[in-house]
């Protein structure tokens, strides 16, 4: 290559390279020193491309040459690349996973932002504890209007941009029925009030909570020794379905002409097992809780409107204890049977098994009753009186233990396989709070009815009662659930329905569900219990 030709070439690198970091300068895409190299390199390797293979190698030492000169010039002019001057863009892009959040939540939507929805108004005592779900139904449309309602918004059941940003602030108010407040949830709360004592009257049961619903809030309040504002706020109301509450009616160590006669009915209904005397004591209390139990109202003990209502009337359902219940009351029929001659005192286990089956017939059969082994009216009646007819020289007392219930393979009227099928024949049922089926449940109606068609006397508590039972086996390993267990979170309970699955009356759905366990279920385990 001649010197002017070579001075030419060196020309129109320095000017290519100029362009390249005006170019740079203006639209700020690529560094201008790397641009710079890359071109260099791209000219010299057109300008050898068509020379023979013989003359790149006879200029090879004039090339290296050359391309000294040329990143020396062009060294001159282009900035050098640094950390903090010209760089590459930035690929640091954000890929959209699934739909943005809807301006509006309301019934019908799903999403998964709603579940944070659900968990707050959990948080906030304005909806049932359960797995949050992604879907917006009836149940949250409802804890959302009660939220507008105590925060003074339109109660349309939608939120939007009023409704969110109170929701999800770290003041936002808990839930507290106040008096003004109108609703379904008030309609409840004076539901219950009148069965306690509280409210005088059924026709105080309106839905609005008025003067005289605050009067009995207070005085609720008052005997159980809350702080008196007469509002029913979470404390309140985890209380109303509490066994500690305490109420204003006939209850425990009460004497009078009304508890005699409400004895008399509960005799003749077989649930009382000792004469009536008028006086309210353990006797009645268990009876009533067992009237309570099987006549599908709130089992608390106490003889408030709606339980005596139940009792006398001519719908009541009489006592009859069966093989497979497990209760005080079975504990009761086996003493009875002991002091009679039929039975060995040490199978007063409380449940009703094969051997008390058999004590009990052979009683009814003595006694002029027919021999059906089930304990009723009038079985109990003759077991109190004074002319019982005491076992024959015959009859013998089994030296065999009564098995306890509490163990798998009890002789309940069914199995956990039969369990699962009464349990997922109510998926898709509406969760209706308070309800105990048939057609329309809450999570502790759910396993209540369930338990009820298999035969398992099991009286109706709530979520917060299946902590501790008092019977049936214990797991304390979220790992060690088996199908068929009664599993208890926090604020929910379900019936586990192997393969990792459980089966549940769910707010958050607000339906019964069958669905996996998630974490959710594992985070808020408390214990589960084994009926089979």
């Amino acid at each position: 290559m001649s010197k002017k030709k070579k001075n030419e070439f060196l020309r129109g690198v320095k000017d290519r390279v100029e362009a390249i970091q005006d170019m740079d300068k203006h639209k700020k895409v690529m560094a201008g020193g790397v641009i710079g190299v890359v071109a260099i390199a791209a000219i010299i390797g057109v300008s050898l491309s068509g020379k023979s293979a013989r003359s790149v190698a006879t200029t090879t030492t004039t090339a290296v040459v050359d391309s000294t000169t040329a990143a020396q010039v062009a060294s001159a002019d282009v900035m050098p690349m640094e950390k903090a001057g010209n760089e590459f863009p930035s690929l640091d892009i954000t890929v959209e996973t699934e739909e943005p959040r809807p301006e509006l939540l309301e019934e019908g939507v799903q999403h998964s932002y709603i579940a944070k929805v659900q968990s707050r108004l959990m948080e906030l005592g304005f909806m049932d504890n359960d797995e949050p779900t992604n879907y917006f139904g009836e149940v949250t449309k409802a804890a959302v209007m009660i939220f507008q309602r105590q925060n003074g918004l339109a109660q349309d059941g939608i939120i939007g941009p009023s409704t969110l940003p109170l929701l999800m602030d770290a003041n936002a108010k808990h839930y507290a029925a106040k008096l003004g407040d109108v609703g379904e949830d008030v309609k409840r709360i004076q539901n219950r009030l009148y069965e306690l004592g509280y409210l005088a009257s059924a026709d105080m049961i309106t839905g609005t909570y008025d003067e005289k619903t605050q009067e009995a809030a207070l005085k609720l309040q008052q005997i159980n020794q809350l702080s008196e504002d007469g509002k029913v706020g979470s404390e309140t109301m985890n209380l109303l379905y509490s066994d500690e509450i305490k109420a204003n009616t006939l209850s425990l160590g009460e004497h009078s002409e009304v508890v005699q006669a409400i004895q008399n009915r509960l005799f003749q209904l077989g649930y009382l097992t000792s004469s009536p005397d008028g006086n309210y004591g353990s006797d009645t209390e268990l009876a009533v809780r067992t009237f309570q139990s099987k006549n599908d109202l709130v089992v608390d003990g106490y003889l408030g409107p709606s339980t005596r209502a139940v009792i006398l009337s001519s719908d009541a359902k009489a006592n009859g204890l069966v093989l497979g219940d497990q209760n005080e009351q079975v504990a009761r029929l086996q003493s009875l049977l002991a002091k009679a001659g039929y039975l060995n005192e040490s199978n007063a286990t409380g449940y009703f098994g094969e051997i008390t089956e058999a004590a009990l017939k052979r009683f009814q059969s003595n006694n002029g009753i027919d021999a059906d082994g089930r304990a009723g009216a009038q079985t109990f009646a003759k077991l109190n009186s004074d002319g019982l007819r005491g076992p024959s020289n015959n009859d013998s007392k089994s030296n065999k233990s009564e098995k306890s219930g509490k163990s798998s393979g009890g002789s309940h009227s069914g199995s956990v396989g039969n369990m699962i099928s009464i349990a997922s024949s109510k998926i898709g049922s509406p969760y209706v709070w308070g309800a105990k089926g048939s057609n329309s449940f809450d999570c502790s109606g759910f396993v209540y009815w369930v338990l009820k068609q298999m035969g398992v006397g099991q009286s109706y508590i709530t979520s917060s009662g299946w902590r501790n039972p008092g019977r049936y086996t214990r797991i304390s390993s979220f790992s060690d659930i088996q199908a068929g267990d009664i599993v208890v979170v926090s604020g929910h309970v379900g019936i586990a329905a192997g393969g990792g699955e459980i089966i549940d009356a769910s707010s958050s759905r607000g339906r019964v569900k069958r669905s996996g366990m998630s974490s959710w279920w594992r985070n808020n385990f408390i214990v589960a219990w084994r009926i089979f």
